[in-house]
Formats: structure tokens, C-alpha cells, sequence
């Protein structure tokens, strides 16, 4: 095969999410405080967009608040403490820094792969991993 007929069928086998050139927004969070705690209405939605389990965002998010929280059946998330909406938004982009954006092309089509005892974050759009830590 020539060449330009193989670059052809490898951009042929790429998901068409890699051509888009939208820019990647997070949603700011939703949520009210209720007596001492936090309540997040949207976060389900949030992690859906980032497309990670919202298991593993929500143990980044409390870890990095140092404060304890679940999800709720309602879908809804509480967190024990008063939080202020701008903090959670921050912890947020800094999850989305290290687990979702590549490092390499800075695209959010990866995913988070584990190898024997390692865990990395694989690019789908330009073909990059690197290891990440499991501290979640």
C-alpha cells in the first residue's frame, strides 16, 4: 500500500470526536447549602461530560476538600461541609487536568487504562499515554 492510501484508512479508523473543533467546557457546578452541608445537583451531568465514573471524580473532589460526601439515589451529591461553589469548580478542573486532558495534544478523548499495576491515560486523538498516579 501506498503511503497516503494508509495515513487515509488510519484517519478513517480515528473517532470522529478527534475532527471536532468545539472547544471542551465544563459545566460550573449547581447546588445550594443546606445547614452544614453541600448539596450538587448537577454532578452526575459533570462527570458524564468529562466521561469518567462519577465514583472516581467524587473520591478526587472529597480527598482534595478533605471532607466526607456520597451520592445520593436522587443522583444528587452531598458533601459534609459547607463548600463554597468556586472551590468545587476548581477541584473539578484540576481532576479534569490530571485524568482527562492529554498532555500531549490537550484534546479530553482518553481514557483511563490499567496495566498490570500502572494506570494510564490514553489519548484516542493523537495516540499518547502516560502514566498517571491512582491516588483516587
Amino acid at each position: 500500500m501506498e503511503y497516503k492510501e494508509l495515513l487515509k484508512k488510519a484517519r478513517e479508523q480515528l473517532p470522529k470526536s478527534v475532527f471536532e473543533k468545539e472547544r471542551f467546557e465544563i459545566p460550573n457546578v449547581k447546588g445550594h447549602i443546606q445547614g452544614n452541608k453541600t448539596i450538587l445537583s448537577n454532578f452526575l451531568q459533570i462527570a458524564d461530560i468529562l466521561r469518567r465514573k462519577p465514583d472516581h471524580l467524587l473520591k478526587y473532589i472529597l480527598k482534595e476538600l478533605a471532607t466526607p460526601g456520597e451520592i445520593k439515589k436522587s443522583g444528587s451529591v452531598m458533601i459534609g461541609t459547607k463548600v463554597g461553589a468556586s472551590r468545587i469548580n476548581e477541584k473539578i478542573r484540576q481532576y479534569a487536568n490530571e485524568f482527562v486532558l492529554c498532555g500531549e495534544c490537550g484534546k479530553p478523548d482518553t481514557k483511563i487504562e490499567k496495566e498490570d499495576k500502572f494506570t494510564f491515560l490514553k489519548c484516542h486523538a493523537c495516540g499518547a499515554k502516560h502514566p498517571i498516579k491512582s491516588r483516587v
